[in-house]
C-alpha cells in the first residue's frame, strides 16, 4: 500500500472543508499520497440511520483509514472553544487502535475555524491534541518561518491553521489563511516522507 496522509475533517458551513482540501494539496506538494475523510453528523435522536456513505463531499473515515495513514492532519470547527461533538465522537471510537498502538510515532497536525476572531480557535486546536497524544502521535505546528504567521489579520496560529468565518460563516479563507493551510500540508508531507525514509 503506498504511504498516504489522512486529512480528516468535519465541516457544517464548508469553512473547514476548504481548508481540508487546501492542506491536502500542501501535503501533495511535498509528493504524498493524500485521502481525504470527514465524519458524520451526531444528533440527540436518530429516527432513521445516516447511510454509510455520504450523499455528496467527501467520504466517511474509517478506522482503517487511521489505522493504515502515514501522518494526519486533523480538522474540525470551533464550538465554545472546543472541537465538534462529531470529531470527538469519533475519536472516542478509537479504542481498537489505542489498544495496539496503530497510531504511534506518527505525524499529526490540527486546524480550524470559527465564526469569529475570538471565539476560541487556540483552544478549539489544544483541545484536539490530548486524542493525538494519547494515540502516541508526533505533534506538528506551524513556524515563524512562514512569514503569513506573522502577517495574518485574520486566523493562523503556531498551533496550526486556523480561519475566521464571520457570524454568518460567508467569509471567504483570506490569503495568508491559504498559505498557511497550504504550509502546514506541505510540512507534513515532508516529515513523513523524512520519517519513511529511514
Amino acid at each position: 500500500m503506498q504511504p498516504y496522509v489522512l486529512v480528516l475533517y468535519y465541516s457544517r458551513y464548508g469553512s473547514t472543508r476548504e481548508m481540508a482540501h487546501l492542506i491536502a494539496s500542501g501535503v501533495e506538494s511535498a509528493g504524498v499520497s493524500v485521502k481525504i475523510r470527514t465524519v458524520p453528523a451526531v444528533f440527540t435522536s436518530v429516527a432513521v440511520a445516516e447511510p454509510s456513505i455520504p450523499a455528496e463531499g467527501d467520504i466517511y473515515c474509517t478506522l482503517d483509514d487511521l489505522q493504515n495513514c502515514a501522518g494526519l492532519a486533523l480538522g474540525s470547527p470551533t464550538r465554545f472553544g472546543n472541537m465538534a461533538a462529531e470529531m470527538k465522537y469519533f475519536w472516542d471510537q478509537t479504542t481498537s487502535l489505542w489498544l495496539n498502538g496503530a497510531l504511534h510515532n506518527k505525524p499529526a497536525c490540527v486546524f480550524t475555524s470559527s465564526g469569529s476572531m475570538h471565539g476560541g480557535q487556540e483552544s478549539t486546536l489544544l483541545t484536539m491534541l490530548p486524542p493525538l497524544f494519547h494515540h502516541g502521535m508526533m505533534i506538528m505546528g506551524l513556524t515563524n518561518a512562514i512569514p503569513a504567521l506573522s502577517n495574518t489579520k485574520t486566523g493562523g496560529t503556531p498551533y496550526g491553521a486556523s480561519h475566521v468565518s464571520g457570524p454568518r460563516h460567508d467569509m471567504d479563507l483570506s490569503q495568508d489563511e491559504k498559505i498557511l493551510c497550504a504550509a502546514q500540508g506541505k510540512r507534513l508531507g515532508e516529515t513523513v516522507k523524512k520519517l519513511l525514509a529511514v
